[in-house]
């Protein structure tokens, strides 16, 4: 599986950015997603998760103002972050866990900085 992420970039705080992660290379309807962020002297964190019927779960500090999503058709997972403040600054990853293979991959990671 491969993953290209886009969307990230510089937003002050209170905007929004909204985060893409396109997949090829397997069955994209037998792939669950996440979207992780990595913190500078942080560890990685899960943000979101979608199965592939589309539950979904968040961490505490994201609920209510991220949403996760995956377009099938499209065959990418999105990351709709609104009310964006410091603490969400960070490297975001998407992750791709294919549930036939049981194997997990990596995109390349998308920087989101969010200024004063």
């Amino acid at each position: 599986v491969q993953l290209v992420e886009s969307g990230g970039g510089l937003v002050q705080a209170g905007g929004s950015l909204r985060l893409s992660c396109a997949a090829s290379g397997s069955i994209f309807s037998r792939i669950a997603f996440g979207w992780y962020r990595q913190a500078p002297g942080n560890q990685r964190e899960m943000v979101a998760v979608i199965t592939t019927v589309g539950s979904t779960n968040y961490v505490d500090g994201v609920k209510g103002r991220f949403t996760i999503s995956r377009d099938n058709a499209k065959k990418t997972v999105y990351l709709q972050m609104n009310s964006l403040n410091l603490d969400d600054t960070a490297v975001y990853y998407c992750n791709a866990f294919d549930t036939t293979q049981h194997k997990s991959y990596w995109g390349q990671g998308t920087q989101v900085t969010v200024s004063s």
